[in-house]
């Protein structure tokens, strides 16, 4: 047990389970996303770039949110983050609902889904399960939180598509904020203390000073950049790019849940590689493996069968940098500010996020065609693999505080 808990209850393996849980639910219903993105745009005569700025104001809000809510759940404890964030994201889609206007959109789908997600999406979570994990079992944890965000990647889309199909747009936004609701009750498992962990003699303004002083911290940022303008842009247009070739939506939308279920394998295997070696040669590895995905993806013919391998080879990599990353802050800067330190490195990968949600969409406005986003990705996946090449894996040295009196 780690000492760290306040309630014997609150075992690691309990913490797991439910911060699996609210990822599954709270990264799920977020990736439906592009499942809305034709029948909104069809029903309110917007193009493409209204919505996909929309969601580009989405991810940035959620990575300029992530490190306050890290710092929040740092030093207030998580529960209550997570908890206030679920009832930002339940109203967000609320009012997306009814938006009936692209600010009213930008708010709602952008703002406040954006906030609700800085609080219960992988800064927060990760920062508790990293601080009742042991360290030669942290990366596989980590793992396998993000193989929960991954589930629920594969689960809820076809949930999400059926509601659309079933009962309208509309009525599909309000059924998933229901599904958000229920992140409320787990956060109470995920009320952490810390006052034993490693540096909790240091101040947040310490700890930022020392992690920004690191270079590893910055390559850590603007590597996780690439991953977020890779993975937004898929996520939110793959559907689209589907129909625009001549295919059905569902094969979009399989495309997408084949990346969530692959994707499960991808964040655990990752994880157990990371506690097993190094952490920074295993993002080089997936980012040139990227690299090589994308290519052959706009290189084959295109076909049903070639968009749902194309997704397959993706979500072996999708999200098995959280674990990787996560776990280099922790090994590098420790626990006391792991969830604050995490959401910085996290704006950075919604910094990324946020342009290839936006630019996805006015690239097709603008050209007719994907293509552009598509090498822009190839070519970010290179500089991204570059960037982990010097990383420092060791433990920063810090002095340790006096003791009382000296």
């Amino acid at each position: 047990m780690s000492p760290s808990s306040p309630s014997a209850w609150r075992t690691p393996t309990l913490i797991l389970v439910c911060g699996c849980i609210i990822l599954t639910l709270s990264m799920g219903i977020r990736h439906t996303g592009g499942l809305f993105l034709q029948p909104m745009t069809g029903a309110l005569g917007w193009n493409r770039e209204v919505f996909s700025f929309a969601f580009a104001i989405q991810n940035l809000v959620w990575g300029l949110g992530s490190p306050f809510a890290g710092a929040f759940a740092d030093r207030y404890g998580a529960g209550r983050v997570i908890a206030a964030s679920a009832l930002l994201y339940v109203v967000g889609l609320a009012l997306m609902a009814v938006s009936s206007t692209g600010l009213a959109l930008d708010l709602s789908a952008g703002v406040l889904v954006g906030l609700g997600l800085s609080g219960t999406t992988f800064a927060v979570i990760m920062g508790v399960i990293g601080r009742h994990t042991t360290p030669e079992k942290r990366s596989l944890a980590l793992g396998i939180a993000s193989a929960g965000g991954s589930f629920g990647q594969f689960a809820v889309l076809p949930i999400g598509q059926a509601l659309i199909s079933s009962f309208g747009w509309q009525a599909a936004l309000f059924l998933l904020a229901c599904g958000v609701g229920l992140i409320a009750p787990l956060a109470y498992a995920m009320a952490d203390g810390h006052k034993h962990v490693s540096g909790a003699g240091q101040s947040a303004g310490a700890a930022l000073v020392e992690a920004g002083g690191q270079r590893s911290f910055h390559y850590l940022f603007w590597s996780y950049f690439v991953c977020g303008f890779q993975t937004a842009f898929i996520m939110l247009h793959l559907p689209s790019f589907a129909v625009d070739s001549g295919f059905s939506a569902n094969v979009g939308m399989t495309g997408i849940a084949l990346i969530g279920l692959f994707n499960i394998f991808g964040s655990f295997l990752f994880g157990w590689a990371g506690g097993k070696g190094s952490k920074k040669n295993l993002l080089m590895l997936i980012y040139g493996a990227r690299v090589v995905v994308i290519g052959a993806f706009m290189l084959a013919p295109l076909s049903v069968t070639s968009i749902w391998i194309f997704s397959a080879c993706m979500g072996l990599l999708w999200l098995a940098t959280v674990p990787l990353t996560n776990g280099l802050i922790a090994q590098v800067f420790g626990l006391r500010f792991m969830s604050m330190l995490a959401g910085i490195v996290f704006l950075g990968h919604q910094l990324g996020s946020f342009l290839g949600a936006w630019l996805g969409g006015m690239i097709f406005d603008k050209t007719g065609s994907y293509d552009l986003a598509w090498l822009l990705s190839i070519g970010l996946s290179v500089i991204a693999a570059i960037l982990c090449w010097p990383i420092d894996e060791r433990p920063v040295q810090r002095a340790e505080p006096k003791p009382a009196g000296a």
